[in-house]
């Protein structure tokens, strides 16, 4: 293909493939040694299970638009990739895999499975890495990282190590949210809380000093019954104030249990009095510790019932549901079972197994969090880091002021082993880097390193230092550090946001990112969550492989609106792909007439249609580099769709064929070079969002071994002409006028028509040298004037401020649709002239308004009270055509 011929059609299939093979055996996307400023954005490292989604494609696309933006501005950008470990979510991926193979990964033991992680890890775990560079994500993947590289491994270890040895880590026994699926430990934040329909027992707790009376507790867990330490009733309540500090037979133990005053009890709820098993309730655990009761647990980490002294023999080994059928069945033989309710409440599911989950007591690693959060809270309050939308700091402070320590510890194989060693001849714990040869406490050699591995969220709370080599100090620490902005949903500020902000002030003295950029949820067309359930996922993947990855890209861009959830449907990704090849048919006509100009962006042109698309390039540049600026996508998106396609295909490339066509070879000249010089410029402004068309365009444009991807921003003319761009407004807006008739009449597009213009002197000295290309734009086979108070019969008329458009219909049209026209249009005016003349008879609205804004209503009415005049006149006269 030569460099002045495209072909007829664009095919993003054939051109990104080649495109993105160019950047990535190139240093295209590594930071310039000699960049004016450095700019860094870290990628939130997908899971390393993971395949691409919709989600994922509406982050990195803000991501790499921001990237390339500032990359073409001559920043030194860095746009650090990598991917996490995912702890339970990769165990549980390959643990599947064991299961086909009929072993349970204990059967292979701690280093056997692990090696079987790291072997799936390395064939299977770059498919999102993949996957993001056929997106066209131009992140520096020399500089690729994982959470448990070696260098991430020994930033996880130090920062462990420091926060134990300042107090801050500490190993104590507390109630977590257990999984019994995966037995381990999970956050607050990994827990569903789902609406499920279950019961409500109501059992009958005997006296112990008259067995023949009893006290009735409601509960939605009889199985746990046997972890009763107590009987809970409100201070206040009237009814049981005799019963305070009585014992109470326990059912079907015999043990006996206190009856215990406190305000946590709800008198109007059931019947006033709660069981209170501490080891199985957070609540129930407060309350405990209030009152000194003591804790038993009944459960094994399988949540099944403990071979202990506090079970009853026959409950023993029983599944909890098992032996909650058991419980109740028993309760009812003895006549302890008073009733039982259908009960509506929320269960705690795990986010990843979905198995309902137990307050369970046991050994943990925590972090006193407080101490860290206080400076994160204040560096949002300080604007040090500021967030965009800046609603969400509610959500940030809302967490960070009621934060609870954090338990850091996991009882799983894959993930970073917690660095402690338990002596067997004393109590020490030896917390080290590296791994020691006896106890620090007792010299004893005989040490074994904590089974648990460390909350995922730990290391990648770690990710915008550590991947830059902290804690050594690297030449990426001091230049890129702190970044610039993160890009993230609002679903883990919790998770990973705030843990980010405080280990980074923690452990750099500095904050880890200026901006914070929430950007919204993809739903499906209807407002839906996207579920494969619900069969409504639109897969990024798929939705490239049919219309082009930038198609993709433009319409996630062009949606993102601030704080709104992006409602997707295909056919917006269709329309966008419809907007690649407008962009595609223009570039194929500019290169196919460009003979052997190039682009001159100190060239001064003399035609106004050339000064003109000069001037409106620059405003659309500032426009979109504004809105970038202030993460306004959308609107980035939206100038540029408005400039391509209506600016410079419809009016420019249209106008520019007149003087192409003309005899004269200055104009053609003057024509060809602008058209490339304006080509060359939006290309510019459209590559952040759309890299692959616009890169094939400016090779084409400037030989294949240019690359646009390093290229430079557009700078804007210093010089514009006003008078240029007023005039060929007015052209517009004419054409547009005559052109809107002739749609709404019918008349044949490609007969060409008269018209006649009544006009200011002043609007007519503006439009008469335009006067060919008027006729060449509006079809038309003749232009005549009139003086602005001129009339023509027997015309339909377009009302322009300072002019009117006449165009003879007689025979050509219509006169009843005509006449229907002219009054619709008239019953919208008659709306606009009552909305304005509503806005300006209200005191409230003339008094508090700035001055600007009503002066802008009066124009704006008194241009619909005139248009509203001269319609009315052109009905009459059209009435005398019927």
């Amino acid at each position: 293909m030569s460099q002045h011929e495209l072909a007829k059609t664009y095919d993003p299939q054939a051109v990104e493939p080649a495109i993105n093979d160019q950047w990535l055996s190139s240093d295209a996307f590594r930071p310039k040694a000699d960049g004016d400023d450095a700019y860094c954005i870290v990628i939130p490292p997908p899971n390393v299970t993971g395949s691409l989604h919709m989600g994922h494609a509406f982050t990195f696309t803000i991501q790499d638009t921001l990237i390339r933006w500032q990359r073409l501005q001559g920043k030194s950008t860095l746009w650090q990739p990598g991917t996490d470990h995912a702890g339970i979510a990769t165990q549980m991926v390959v643990e599947r895999i064991l299961d086909k193979e009929g072993v349970h990964r204990r059967d292979l033991g701690r280093e056997r499975f692990l090696d079987r992680v790291w072997e799936w890890k390395e064939h299977s775990g770059g498919t999102i890495v993949n996957q993001l560079k056929q997106l066209g994500a131009s992140c520096d993947w020399s500089r690729e990282r994982f959470t448990m590289d070696e260098g991430l491994s020994h930033s996880v270890r130090e920062v462990f190590v420091r926060l134990y040895e300042e107090g801050l880590i500490y190993r104590g026994k507390r109630l977590v949210n257990w999984d019994p699926v995966l037995e381990t430990a999970v956050s607050d934040l990994e827990v569903e809380h789902v609406e499920e329909q279950g019961h409500f027992w109501h059992m009958c707790y005997p006296y112990a000093d008259d067995p023949s009376k009893h006290v009735i507790v409601a509960t939605t867990r009889p199985e746990t019954m046997f972890g009763d330490a107590a009987v809970a009733v409100h201070p206040d309540d009237e009814r049981y104030q005799a019963l305070i500090g009585k014992e109470l037979i326990l059912p079907l133990t015999g043990r006996t249990i206190p009856v215990i005053a406190d305000d946590y009890v709800d008198p109007e709820f059931g019947t006033g009095c709660v069981k209170i098993t501490p080891a199985h309730d957070f609540n129930d655990y407060d309350v405990g510790k209030r009152h000194d009761l003591p804790l038993i647990n009944i459960l094994t980490a399988k949540a099944h019932m403990l071979d202990d002294e506090h079970v009853p023999e026959k409950y023993r080994g029983m599944e909890r549901y098992e032996a909650r059928e058991h419980v109740v069945a028993d309760l009812d033989a003895e006549g302890l079972l008073h009733k039982v309710e259908d009960h509506t409440h929320q269960v705690g599911r795990g986010d990843r197994s979905h198995a309902v989950l137990e307050p369970y007591l046991t050994d943990q690693w925590y972090v006193d969090i407080k101490p860290l959060a206080e400076p994160a809270i204040k560096a949002v309050e300080d604007g040090e880091i500021r967030f965009v939308p800046q609603y969400w700091e509610k959500t940030y402070f809302e967490w960070m002021r009621n934060i609870q320590d954090w338990c850091i510890s996991r009882q799983l194989w894959w993930g970073h082993r917690i660095p402690a060693w338990y002596c067997s001849d004393c109590d020490h714990i030896t917390v080290s880097r590296s791994t020691p040869e006896c106890c620090e406490g007792c010299g004893s050699a005989s040490v074994r390193q904590d089974e648990d591995v460390l909350d995922t969220w730990f290391s990648s709370g770690l990710w915008p230092f550590s991947t830059l080599g902290w804690p050594d100090k690297t030449p990426e620490m001091d230049q890129f550090y702190p970044t610039n902005v993160l890009v993230t949903g609002f679903d883990i500020i919790f998770f990973w946001v705030a843990r980010m902000i405080m280990m980074g002030m923690k452990f750099t003295g500095q904050v880890p990112f200026r901006d914070i950029y929430i950007h919204a949820l993809i739903r499906d067309a209807e407002g839906q969550k996207m579920s494969k359930s619900k069969g409504n996922v639109i897969d990024p993947l798929e939705m490239t492989g049919k219309y082009g990855a930038d198609a993709l890209r433009f319409t996630l861009a062009h949606m993102a609106t601030p704080g709104r959830d992006v409602k997707l449907d295909e056919t917006r990704i269709e329309s966008n792909r419809n907007f690649m090849n407008k962009i595609w048919n223009a570039a194929r006509f500019v290169f196919m007439n460009r003979a052997d100009a190039v682009p001159d962006a100190s060239l001064r042109p003399q035609l106004d249609a050339n000064r003109w698309i000069l001037a409106e390039l620059d405003t659309t540049a500032a426009e979109v580099h504004k809105a970038l600026e202030e993460y306004r996508f959308n609107e980035a998106a939206g100038a540029l769709y408005s400039f391509i396609w209506g600016t410079y295909c419809d009016w420019y490339v249209e106008a520019a064929k007149v003087a192409l066509w003309s005899d004269d070879e200055t104009m053609i000249s003057e024509t060809r070079t602008v058209m490339l010089t304006a080509l060359e410029g939006w290309l510019k402004l459209l590559h952040p969002i759309c890299p692959y068309i616009t890169e094939t365009l400016w090779q084409e444009l400037h030989g294949a071994d240019a690359r646009l991807v390093t290229a430079s921003w557009h700078t804007p003319r210093s010089d514009h002409d006003a008078d240029a761009v007023r005039r060929m407004t007015k052209v517009i807006e004419v054409v547009s006028a005559i052109r809107s008739i002739r749609g709404e009449m019918n008349v044949n597009p490609g007969k060409r028509i008269a018209a006649v213009i009544a006009a200011s002197d002043a609007v007519r000295t503006d439009l008469a040298g335009q006067q060919q290309l008027m006729m060449s734009l509006a079809r038309l086979e003749s232009l005549e004037w009139l003086a602005a108070d001129g009339e023509l019969d027997g015309a339909a008329v377009a009302p322009l401020a300072g002019a009117r458009v006449f165009l003879p219909l007689a025979g050509l049209i219509n006169v009843d649709e005509e006449m229907a026209r002219l009054e619709k249009n008239m019953a919208r005016l008659q709306k606009d002239i009552a909305m304005g003349e509503g806005k300006l008879n209200n005191p409230k609205f003339c008094d508090n308004a700035p001055d600007a804004v009503v002066a802008k209503v009066q124009a704006d009415l008194d241009e619909s009270r005139a248009k509203h005049a001269d319609m009315a006149a052109g009905l009459e006269r059209l009435r005398t055509l019927g």
